[in-house]
């Protein structure tokens, strides 16, 4: 059970493979070495699902279905982040969380996001299904 206000905390280096610069799958992409968009909204992720695991019944996942952040600074790749997650409640389905990115420096992100809890197997199925008709219709 989470309770409105419940955090989940964790530090995490960036390392080179976490940077803007990483992302580019393209030669001619250039992008800084600092650490992705990308990559911090997929940390806060991590911390708010962290956070919702007592939630979980077995077979069960929690997914992200809504962010809005804003990535407000650069953090170097070798430096500490800590991500925060802070629980605000349900509505209907959808769990919502307060996230924020912060280095030595200070905050360097900060947003909502929101996570709905599914079926995994069921999950997997529907994708699959999803593609292979949108796919027959080619």
């Amino acid at each position: 059970m989470i309770v409105a206000d419940q955090q989940h905390t964790f530090d995490y280096k960036v390392e080179a493979e976490d940077s803007a610069k990483a992302v580019a799958f393209d030669r001619k992409d250039r992008f800084p070495e600092v650490l992705a968009t990308a990559r911090m909204i997929g940390l806060m992720e991590i911390a708010s699902a962290r956070l919702m695991e007592s939630l979980l019944k077995p077979g069960q996942l929690s997914v992200g279905v809504g962010v809005d952040v804003v990535h407000q600074a650069a953090t170097p790749v070798g430096e500490t982040i800590t991500l925060t997650s802070t629980y605000k409640g349900l509505t209907g389905k959808l769990h919502s969380f307060e996230v924020e990115a912060a280095d030595a420096g200070g905050v360097v992100g900060r947003g909502v996001h929101s996570r709905a809890i599914i079926d995994a197997q069921r999950l997997q199925s529907s994708a699959a299904k999803r593609v292979a008709e949108g796919k027959a219709k080619q």
